[in-house]
């Protein structure tokens, strides 16, 4: 038995749709500026990720659509959903899996090779290995001068 939604539901499930994506990029954000652990960053960057998918699928909701599957000789009866943020959000879980994997290996990568996953740290011992000096927690390149010799007379 199909049952319709009133106008009210459908406000409703617009308004939580919206807000928890919403509230899901917030959290996604949030966690990849303020976090200085590297799974923390991934995580917010799952968060992130969720958050815009649900996005995309909000925009695409119909209320009381249906599947848009066009069968021979029969006209569609009622409203149909926009397929294409659906196609949308699932190629975008699909890149999401692989950025999470490849940043997941560089983790581990960094992690056998550095000992430490804090942001801070892991600055201060590239820092030290590539000789950069670091001014204010940052590490920074000085410009080293390059040295003028003369060849017959002119500068080189």
């Amino acid at each position: 038995m199909e049952t319709m939604m009133t106008i009210e539901e459908v406000g409703l499930v617009y308004i939580l749709s919206y807000c928890g994506a919403i509230g899901l990029i917030l959290l996604g954000i949030i966690a990849m500026v303020l976090y200085r652990h590297m799974i923390r960053i991934i995580l917010g960057l799952m968060l992130l990720e969720a958050g815009v998918n649900l996005f995309l699928i909000t925009i695409g909701y119909r209320a009381n659509a249906v599947a848009p599957i066009l069968v021979e000789g029969q006209m569609p009866t009622a409203a149909m959903v926009d397929p294409i943020p659906q196609a949308l959000v699932l190629t975008a879980i699909v890149i999401g899996v692989g950025v999470q994997a490849l940043a997941l290996a560089l983790v581990v990568k960094t992690y056998k090779a550095y000992g430490t996953l804090d942001t801070k740290e892991l600055a201060e011992k590239i820092a030290q290995e590539s000789g950069t000096e670091i001014v204010d927690g940052i590490p920074v390149s000085l410009p080293v001068p390059v040295p003028t010799t003369r060849i017959e007379g002119k500068t080189a």
